[in-house]
């Protein structure tokens, strides 16, 4: 590779910044739906739910709720269990159409079931809002050529 491809300096610091808030913003994410899971099926998520579906320890759970409150994604109430805000609710949502698109499109292209649920779960987090439309997109054209 010759100098002139190589991205610049300030080039390279600004995707790996990016890769790292994407990372951060992913962990929320995952947190959010996992605890909308639970409110829909508890009523409510306590820590050690969360702590034991994520395989994280309790203190890891704890941390990160606290980033969700910080955030303005969750609160919790004492002796009782965590609950999305409005804010929290939307990013959960809204990472669950971005899995399930995701999912879609490798099922699509002939990907096994098991594989697209868990490629799918990375994957969501790292694709832009114009790659996830064109997704979304050749989904819809594929579901109407077949109807045809």
């Amino acid at each position: 590779m010759s100098d002139d491809s190589r991205p610049s300096d300030c080039d390279a610091a600004d995707r790996f910044s990016k890769m790292r808030s994407e990372r951060a913003s992913a962990l929320l994410e995952d947190y959010t739906e996992l605890i909308a899971d639970l409110m829909a099926e508890h009523g409510e998520a306590r820590i050690a739910d969360i702590a034991r579906s994520m395989g994280v320890a309790h203190p890891t759970a704890t941390k990160a709720v606290a980033r969700l409150k910080r955030e303005g994604l969750a609160t919790s109430r004492p002796y009782r269990g965590v609950f999305l805000t409005p804010a929290g609710e939307a990013m959960a949502e809204k990472a669950r159409q971005r899995h399930r698109i995701v999912r879609e499109l490798l099922l699509a292209v002939g990907v096994p079931a098991d594989a697209a649920e868990l490629d799918a779960e990375g994957i969501e987090h790292h694709v832009s809002e114009e790659t996830l439309k064109a997704f979304a997109a050749f989904l819809g054209a594929k579901g109407a050529a077949h109807q045809r």
